[in-house]
């Protein structure tokens, strides 16, 4: 009976075999900072609490580029390959037949896919960087150079809402956190009388997928997005019901920051009630800060002509880009 040597493990055998001890190990460390706040803690039955999570501001790991984030998000904008992607190709085969097989696309409802559209502006280089702009935007074309463009960007789901997902989370299915939550939970936020992930929505309606496009996903509550409302007053009862004097409210300020606290240690391990204390503490903070920031009656009219505000077409986005500007300079 011949018997086959067995053959020699090598370098890529001995990292699969321990790469699941190495992950649980470090799961478990993760886990015990947490729930128990280090290793040092453990040594230590008597000082077993969980990690308070808060947006104070945090030191990243790398010196920072920026200092705070706006993202602008088009709930169904043109098509990229209409504005920025020329398509040589797909411009010669206007209406063709689709060449390929309609059930490689991944969408079961679909049985026909109808004729090939090509781009429907003309294209030209702009800038020292020569970036691809269609001539429907002559004034963004003008900024070619001041911007960065990634081309490089892909997804495999047709459906929207996944596109919404995957936009804003960086993957295909709810329940993650969103860019704007891990970026207050890696960096928390310097102001701590204004809430540190805001969002500014369109006054015809949220986008599709609603709050999730904001959400926190498998963090803490607490790093999820605050939406503001697009018309009238930003938030509602901002303002205190009555006057009273200064020393009054931070008295009673004090008294119910000790009930709250007094009640959070009856109820360890609890996010939501982490969160929603700390919320109602932000929207007492806010009486002063957000009032003045949400503001644009101290704006000069010149600076409201350049946002487009008053203008039929512009107004409503060029409000909320201003707040939004007000937001990071505070």
């Amino acid at each position: 009976m011949n018997s086959q040597p067995e053959p020699l493990s090598t370098r890529r055998d001995f990292f699969a075999r321990t790469s699941d001890g190495i992950m649980g190990a470090a799961l478990t460390h993760l886990l015990c900072q947490d729930f128990f706040g280090g290793s040092e803690a453990l040594a230590n039955e008597a000082s077993h609490a969980p990690q308070q999570y808060d947006l104070k501001p945090k030191q990243p790991h790398h010196p920072p580029q920026a200092t705070s984030v706006i993202h602008l998000f088009m709930n169904g904008g043109p098509s990229q390959m209409d504005l920025f992607d020329p398509k040589p190709v797909l411009n010669k085969m206007d209406g063709k037949p689709f060449p390929g097989n309609i059930e490689d696309l991944g969408n079961s409802n679909t049985t026909s896919i109808g004729e090939m559209l090509g781009g429907q502006y003309k294209f030209a280089r702009h800038g020292e960087s020569g970036m691809w702009m269609a001539d429907v935007l002559p004034e963004t074309a003008k900024m070619a150079d001041e911007l960065c463009l990634i081309n490089s960007m892909w997804t495999d789901h047709p459906n929207h809402d996944n596109a919404l997902y995957k936009i804003h989370s960086g993957r295909l299915f709810m329940g993650y956190p969103t860019l704007g939550s891990w970026t207050v939970y890696g960096l928390g936020t310097e102001n701590q009388n204004l809430p540190a992930y805001v969002v500014l929505t369109d006054p015809l309606g949220a986008p599709k997928n609603g709050t999730r496009n904001w959400t926190s996903g498998f963090l803490p509550p607490t790093y999820q997005g605050t939406r503001l409302r697009p018309t009238g007053s930003p938030i509602l009862n901002l303002k205190p019901q009555y006057d009273q004097p200064s020393a009054v409210t931070e008295s009673a300020r004090k008294l119910l920051n000790q009930l709250d606290s007094i009640h959070r240690e009856k109820r360890p391990h609890n996010p939501l009630l982490d969160a929603r204390i700390e919320s109602y503490s932000l929207a007492a903070r806010m009486q002063m800060s957000a009032t003045e920031a949400l503001d644009l009656s101290s704006e000069t009219q010149h600076t409201l002509t350049d946002y487009g505000i008053g203008e039929k077409e512009t107004d409503s986005y060029g409000k909320r880009c201003l707040l939004a500007r007000r937001l990071v300079e505070r």
